[in-house]
């Protein structure tokens, strides 16, 4: 069973947290290498390349496999950093290349991921998707809301679409906007409409639970608590 958080929930009112909608659930050579691609991040038609720099890689001609080391590769405000990296060849065309080790994924808009480890997808000269796994892997995003708060988030897995612009976390997941929390075996962020869609399996005991902070009430001019329209203030303390 799949539920949708409301953006009113997911900015901490109260009032819109009744409503959930149920929906239904899916020798050392330094390289610089770049190929033309076609990005859902390029606009006007621009290609975006793709970039490699490694400290050093090594390449084994019989297998067809290449080996980095402190490597980055990049494609417009997408950015992959690793320990060491591995993949059948320098083909961005279809390709899974695999990082370990302080493995960081910048994503757009202003989101990243840290994990152990990561496996990247790349399909037409662009990178696909993106599955970072860690004891946890991490998520972060300033959200663009007047509190400038910063959304966060750990799972066991959490995979990247990039093309969706979404973060699924899955196994142990939790997300937090800066004030609010939520969690549950799956959880599924749009980084860019900034809204959440929790999930549990059909038939099992699963729960999805959110933690709501209460709002500071102000005060009234001159320190006095605010009351509700027809009610008398609240009695003084005895002296």
């Amino acid at each position: 069973m799949a539920r949708f958080i409301p953006d009113a929930c997911w900015r901490g009112l109260l009032a819109a947290c009744a409503a959930v909608v149920t929906q239904a659930p899916g020798a050392p050579l330094v390289p610089t290498v770049s190929a033309a691609a076609a990005s859902p991040m390029a606009t006007s038609g621009h290609q975006l390349p793709i970039t490699v720099d490694a400290a050093s890689s090594e390449v084994d001609y019989k297998t067809n496999t290449v080996v980095f080391t402190q490597v980055v590769i990049s494609q417009g405000a997408m950015r992959v950093q690793a320990d060491h990296a591995h993949a059948s060849g320098l083909n961005f065309a279809n390709s899974r290349w695999t990082f370990d080790g302080h493995v960081r994924i910048d994503a757009e808009p202003r989101g990243s991921l840290r994990s152990d480890q990561a496996v990247v997808e790349f399909r037409d000269n662009r990178i696909l998707r993106a599955t970072a796994s860690g004891k946890p892997a991490e998520f972060e995003q300033p959200r663009s809301d007047a509190q400038q708060q910063m959304a966060r988030g750990h799972a066991e897995e959490i995979v990247y679409d990039v093309g969706e612009g979404t973060v699924r976390l899955s196994k142990d997941a939790w997300l937090s906007d800066g004030t609010n929390e939520i969690s549950g075996p799956l959880l599924v962020y749009n980084i860019r409409a900034q809204r959440v869609q929790a999930a549990t399996a059909p038939g099992s005991d699963q729960r999805v639970h959110i933690t709501i902070q209460p709002q500071n009430v102000p005060a009234a001019p001159g320190g006095k608590p605010h009351t509700e329209p027809g009610k008398p203030p609240p009695p003084n303390p005895r002296s």
